[in-house]
């Protein structure tokens, strides 16, 4: 628990609540609730154990950010996440009602481990994340999600058999009914698999320029694109394959970008709206 004003509520609550949840919690000296509520919130911060930040704001001497937050009673605790105020309550709960308050905005450790999986992969640290993934998983065996984001991670550092482990254990209720992710996952791994098999990307591109009616050899050549990372050439490649014939490969060269965009959706959003354009145009 820490105290904090205006002049460095941006710090102690805004920039902390985008690694865990603030509780900032409005309050008075002459306030009676107040006095009682201080002392179960800080109770819960320590059960919460790093879980859960508890801010306290003197409102006598916060005018502004009461005004900011459009607080007119005490106490008044306004939740925030991500740098935004995302629930609050009036007046001092029972521990019960406070609890259950905490539990809607405080994710389960599994989650939080995620988040920090989430941000090791856009900080480009794919071991940080498979790490923080596989302790998300020790926590909570059942959270398919985090399985699957496990999977796109181990394919992405080349541990294609650990991949195939991993998506083996998805639940059957999520695997059915045709999970778009998994297609796409599927997709993916198949192709870096075939490409563990294959050439260098050189080879294989004197081989489609001197076979250009083989889509084999271009399905070859993109799956090794893919394999090394080089995205804008698989894409384009598989483009090509789409543009020369849709049934072949049960429509592997769609598919297969689909795939791609799925990888890309949030590390490169441009590239992925670019090629998904030019799929579009090619389809219609």
């Amino acid at each position: 628990m820490i105290d904090t004003n205006l002049a460095s509520f941006d710090d102690d609550v805004l920039a902390v609540s985008h690694q865990v949840p603030v509780l900032a919690d409005f309050w008075a000296p002459w306030c009676g609730p107040c006095n009682a509520l201080g002392p179960l919130l800080e109770k819960l911060e320590a059960e919460a154990q790093g879980r859960l930040r508890l801010v306290k704001i003197n409102a006598d001497e916060n005018a502004q950010l009461c005004a900011d937050y459009g607080v007119r009673s005490l106490p008044t605790v306004v939740a925030f996440v991500d740098g935004e105020p995302v629930d609050q309550f009036v007046g001092a709960l029972p521990e019960g009602q406070l609890r259950a308050f905490i539990e809607r905005v405080v994710p389960n450790p599994a989650d939080m481990a995620r988040r920090v999986a989430r941000e090791a992969i856009a900080e480009g640290r794919p071991e940080v994340a498979r790490d923080a993934l596989q302790a998300a998983l020790a926590l909570d065996p059942a959270h398919d999600e985090i399985r699957l984001d496990l999977v796109d991670v181990l394919i992405e550092m080349g541990d294609l058999a650990g991949a195939r482990t991993e998506l083996a254990l998805i639940s059957p209720r999520t695997a059915a009914g045709g999970n778009v992710r998994i297609a796409a996952l599927e997709t993916r791994l198949a192709a870096a698999e075939q490409a563990s098999h294959l050439p260098p990307a050189a080879q294989l591109l004197q081989r489609v320029q001197a076979e250009p009616d083989n889509l084999q050899a271009q399905l070859d050549l993109a799956n090794r694109y893919l394999a090394d990372h080089a995205y804008e050439q698989a894409l384009e490649t598989l483009l090509g394959i789409v543009q020369r014939d849709r049934t072949f490969g049960d429509d592997v060269g769609r598919k297969s970008m689909l795939a791609v965009f799925d990888a890309l959706s949030s590390a490169d959003p441009a590239t992925v709206a670019t090629w998904r354009r030019k799929l579009s145009a090619a389809l219609n």
